[in-house]
């Protein structure tokens, strides 16, 4: 049995961010140095500094380079420049640091090797929008995006066809050799979509950008939708020769993390029930339908017999009905389950593996059988909040808030509802 289901929950947590540290697969993939050339370090992420700092470990010779993170997230390194920037609604610091890296790389020769760590976060921390268009253009179509409850796939489609930098296209401004090293936190594990692919091209086309767009009912101004249409849009297809001599390694993802976290649970005499690491859909909808199949298990013993916990990864969306609430969408996930769980014998915790959750301080937040009564007791309806997208406030009332600070690595959501 376990004593202290919360405990055990912050346990799986941690142990699914441990696993999700890159350090020991880029440890084991890294390339030969180039003979006589330099050794030069990209990178774009909410990891890329704690990567950049396990490369200057590992790394047994000279290198250099720049990698941008989002406030909050620098670390210090000795070697590589570590420059910070806002996530997620672009600054001019990322508009700047996109510039550097496609300076860094333009100039260097068939001779010399880049090194490309991305990890996600990177879309927003390195705007480089199209010629004729500015920051305002880029910051007005992300906060689009973020608000259209589009997923991430579907988003970094429309991202790649208005950049500079995006969709291989920094990769394919240098004549050196490129190595990426990326940690997913798309559902699927497509490394071409994390951080919208900077180092690395993939098949989708602008007329899938243009589908996204009428699909989430974005308003973009007509210049950009005119701009997106065109043939300077296109981006670089993965068979162009400039990507012939470039590869790019897996090195985290949120199946490695999930894995992990089941382990323990097994360890600890729980069952684990790994549902899936690429779920996506509205955060409300994936709570009630993860309820569902709690309140089976905690009623029926069905399909499941207790203890058992059910472990899910991915990224949901939240689509805004409300400006004035605050919280991610791990907290919108806890609050539609709270609300479906009342009663039962059910805890939960749901949190980013990078450490915050949307705006707020949060990682995500917990919820048990007891949340919609400690609601009631501070004056708050569990309903309304969901209903005005304000987890933040219900949870930070009870005092159930996941605080962690960042974490320095992104394999998106980690989802565990332990029924006893």
């Amino acid at each position: 049995m376990i004593e202290s289901p919360r405990l055990f929950l912050t346990s799986l947590y941690e142990v699914a961010v441990q696993a999700a540290d890159p350090v020991s697969r880029m440890k084991d993939l890294l390339p030969r140095p180039p003979s006589s050339g330099r050794v030069v370090v990209v990178g774009a992420g909410k990891g890329a500094a704690q990567m950049a700092r396990s490369i200057e470990d590992l790394w047994d010779g000279p290198l250099s380079g720049v990698v941008v993170t989002p406030y909050g997230y620098e670390c210090t390194t000795r070697r590589i420049e570590v420059i910070g920037a806002a996530h997620p609604v672009p600054d001019m610091a990322g508009l700047n640091a996109a510039q550097r890296l496609k300076a860094m790389v333009k100039n260097l020769s068939s001779e010399d090797l880049v090194l490309a760590l991305i990890c996600g976060g990177g879309s927003a921390l390195l705007p480089a929008p199209p010629a004729g268009f500015s920051l305002g253009d880029e910051i007005a179509l992300n906060e689009q995006l973020l608000s259209s409850g589009a997923p991430i796939s579907a988003m970094n489609v429309v991202r790649k066809h208005f950049s500079t930098i995006k969709g291989g296209r920094l990769a394919a401004l240098t004549k050196a050799r490129v190595v990426s090293f990326v940690v997913s936190d798309i559902p699927g594990d497509d490394a071409a979509l994390v951080s919208s692919g900077p180092t690395i091209p993939d098949l989708g086309t602008r007329h899938d950008a243009l589908e996204v767009i009428a699909r989430y009912r974005l308003k973009l101004p007509q210049s950009m939708l005119d701009f997106i249409s065109s043939d300077m849009a296109v981006a670089p297809h993965p068979a162009d020769a400039v990507y012939a001599s470039h590869r790019h390694h897996l090195v985290s993802s949120a199946r490695i993390s999930l894995e992990a976290a089941a382990e323990f649970a097994r360890a600890s005499g729980v069952t684990p029930v790994v549902l899936s690491d690429c779920m996506e859909g509205e955060a409300r909808d994936v709570g009630c339908v993860q309820a569902a199949m709690a309140r089976e298990i905690a009623l029926h013993d069905s399909p499941f017999t207790k203890p058992c916990v059910l472990l899910s990864g991915g990224e949901t969306t939240v689509t805004l009905s409300s400006l004035s609430g605050k919280g991610g969408r791990n907290g919108e996930f806890v609050l539609s389950l709270a609300l479906a769980i009342d009663g039962l014998n059910v805890f939960a915790l749901s949190a980013d593996t990078d450490g915050i959750d949307g705006s707020g301080n949060n990682a995500g937040a917990f919820a048990d059988g007891s949340s919609v009564e400690r609601f009631a007791a501070h004056g708050i309806s569990g309903d309304a909040a969901l209903a005005a997208n304000d987890s933040y406030s219900a949870f930070s009332a009870v005092g159930d808030l996941f605080v962690v600070g960042p974490t320095g690595v992104n394999v998106n959501d980690f989802r565990s509802i332990l029924i006893c």
